[in-house]
């Protein structure tokens, strides 16, 4: 399959003060293909408060760790690979720092970029808590949201893009709204 080369121009509608928002890392993938659907680009959210028995990511927990970026360094990393069908926020917990991870996804979004987006708590857990508007801020910004905390009893190798059968992957739609789940990994 021949990939479609988009050129991707910074929108006017960015906002300039939110480049200089910092978000605090763990680190990135810049091409991969088991963060979600097509070729993404990965950022790592320093911070998590779960620490789950086997975690894959244990590097990411600690709330001080890691190193702060902006989030132009980070658009300037995306902006350099056409390739890019979408960008993954995992973790870490990116609800921990949801404000900046909000506005990221926001300028993705206006690149024609999907966003994925890994949590720990579970989708009904951020809907009820309705007022955070960070965390809602976020949830609307997100086209697939992968939640649930990683359980080592359920591990499992056989559903794509999930630790655990705990895990779901939902889509939502644009702009906020009920979520529809589905099990397949390419959807």
């Amino acid at each position: 399959m021949i990939k479609n080369f988009v050129h991707r121009e910074k929108m006017s509608d960015d906002k300039q003060t939110d480049h200089h928002t910092p978000i605090r890392v763990s680190g990135f993938a810049k091409e991969s293909v088991v963060d979600g659907p097509g070729i993404r680009f990965v950022i790592f959210a320093q911070g998590c408060q779960r620490a789950c028995p086997e975690c894959h990511n244990p590097q990411t927990h600690d709330l001080q760790g890691g190193m702060e970026v902006t989030i132009d360094e980070i658009l300037e990393m995306i902006d350099s690979n056409p390739l890019l069908d979408g960008v993954t926020f995992s973790g870490g917990e990116p609800f921990l720092q949801a404000k900046a991870f909000a506005k990221l996804a926001t300028h993705c979004r206006n690149r024609n970029l999907s966003v994925v987006v890994y949590t720990g708590f579970y989708y009904e857990e951020i809907l009820a808590d309705s007022d955070n508007q960070d965390w809602q801020e976020l949830l609307k910004q997100t086209n697939v949201l992968i939640d649930g905390p990683f359980e080592r009893e359920k591990r499992t190798a056989e559903i794509a893009f999930r630790g655990s059968s705990n895990q779901r992957i939902l889509h939502l739609p644009v702009g906020g709204g009920i979520a529809a789940a589905s099990d397949k990994g390419n959807s």
